[in-house]
């Protein structure tokens, strides 16, 4: 049966209309509710199929649906916990391609395994790699991902594109409607919680500038560990002092280096410190250590189901539209680059399947 939403195509052969294109979502477990609104945007349901576990915890996996030459979009988060998440994506990825599937694309809001990708001593795998050769092996035919740790990582995969989009570029919109209207003309210093993270405060950066913002700085904070996720120490290269500071990461997992952080900047005269991520994973006592901290808001994205005792200071973007608009892109072989523009109004307001359908 075609999803709803399918559209015919315009073009036709011996006066006969073509057959449409059809495609279908299929939703994992790790996160249904994102899932479930990326179908939403898109005008159709997500796939009928059971996605379980058996009474010793093996992946129980049935397609309630045919899905011979049909297009067929996974979306399925690798976040905790990972090696059940990422299995049962696996299977799914191969359950599809033996039931015929046309192509399958893993939608992947949170890759897992992704801070492991380059060796930092002897004996270890490169764990991010070897996903990546998982995946391909099971038969992925692209990867669309939502800011991947490192981007070295797309070149993990040798035969199969991938799509790395940015959620900041959302997150930035509502930090300018709702949050910053209270700094009134107060400067700004976007902060980088180490060397490696400066490419994306520098983007942030560029992007609060193309909406409007002024006064705006950069600083990076170097930590000094005394064993590994163990911050004795830290410094800040950069002016912090009477300034409204953004602390800008890819993901916050225990939160206890960034709230060291937020104090450091407090201790050095900022005003106020927030912080924005793409991946709220929220480990351990992340939770207790930000409704204990210095910081006013935590902004993250909705790539990892949110926690139901997070405190009020945590507020979620949700990035469904922005998959629901690369998923109509992708099917009917529209650029994606139009996804990267920065516009004011919010993802969810502006998706126009319009813009894309044949």
């Amino acid at each position: 049966m075609a999803a709803q939403g399918d559209k015919s195509s315009a073009l036709e052969d011996d006066g006969a209309q073509t057959a449409p294109i059809k495609f279908k979502i299929l939703a994992g477990q790790s996160n249904y509710k994102l899932a479930e609104e990326v179908a939403a945007y898109l005008g159709m349901p997500l796939m009928q199929a059971t996605v379980g576990r058996f009474s010793d915890g093996e992946v129980s996996l049935q397609l309630k649906e045919s899905v011979r030459n049909v297009h067929i979009f996974v979306i399925q988060s690798t976040c905790p916990p990972v090696n059940d998440n990422l299995v049962e994506l696996f299977f799914m990825i191969r359950c599809l391609r033996r039931a015929s599937a046309k192509t399958v694309t893993a939608i992947i809001p949170y890759f897992g395994y992704a801070r492991q990708d380059r060796k930092t001593q002897a004996r270890v795998p490169i764990s991010a790699s070897d996903v990546a050769m998982m995946l391909e092996s099971a038969g992925t035919d692209r990867v669309l991902a939502v800011d991947l740790h490192c981007g070295q990582i797309q070149g993990f995969f040798h035969h199969t594109p991938v799509d790395n989009l940015n959620a900041l570029r959302d997150i930035a919109p509502y930090l300018v409607r709702e949050v910053l209207p209270n700094f009134k003309d107060d400067p700004i210093c976007i902060v980088s919680p180490d060397a490696g993270g400066v490419a994306r405060a520098k983007l942030f950066m560029e992007v609060l500038g193309k909406l409007g913002v002024c006064n705006l700085s950069l600083a990076i904070t170097v930590k000094h560990r005394s064993s590994p996720g163990v911050v004795e120490g830290m410094n800040v290269v950069g002016e912090i002092e009477g300034k409204h500071c953004i602390i800008v990461d890819d993901m916050i997992d225990t939160a206890g280096t960034l709230c060291k952080s937020a104090d450091t900047l407090m201790e050095m005269g900022a005003k106020s410190v927030l912080a924005c991520a793409t991946h709220g994973l929220f480990n351990g006592s992340a939770l207790e250590r930000i409704e204990k901290s210095v910081m006013s808001h935590v902004i993250v994205a909705d790539t990892i189901p949110a926690k139901d005792n997070a405190p009020s200071k945590i507020k979620v973007v949700s990035c469904s539209a922005l998959l629901a608009e690369a998923i109509a892109c992708i099917q009917y072989g529209q650029s994606v680059s139009s996804l990267f523009e920065v516009r004011m109004t919010p993802v969810a307001q502006r998706i126009s399947l319009a813009d894309v359908l044949p």
